[in-house]
């Protein structure tokens, strides 16, 4: 019964309600303009990253002397001498 009356009181409220005039509001504002700042900042990030980023590749004939330098630096480190 609680029930029902329930939806008895909130009937006259939904007819009050326009369709045509319901707007997201301030907080659908808020989201999207967090959302929208996170997605530049994580443009201006990934722009930083790919600057860095070295695109030239090695020709096929230095393949042998590569593999040499990228074993010697993958190894134990070096005492410092000082």
């Amino acid at each position: 019964m609680s029930v029902s009356l329930a939806v008895t009181h909130l009937v006259p409220l939904a007819k009050e309600l326009d369709k045509n005039k319901v707007t997201p509001g301030v907080l659908g504002f808020i989201v999207f303009a967090v959302m929208a700042l996170a997605v530049w900042g994580l443009m201006k990030s990934m722009n930083k990253h790919m600057g860095k980023v070295d695109f030239q590749e090695a020709p096929e004939g230095d393949s042998d002397a590569s593999g040499k330098a990228r074993s010697g630096a993958t190894g134990a480190p070096k005492a410092q001498q000082g």
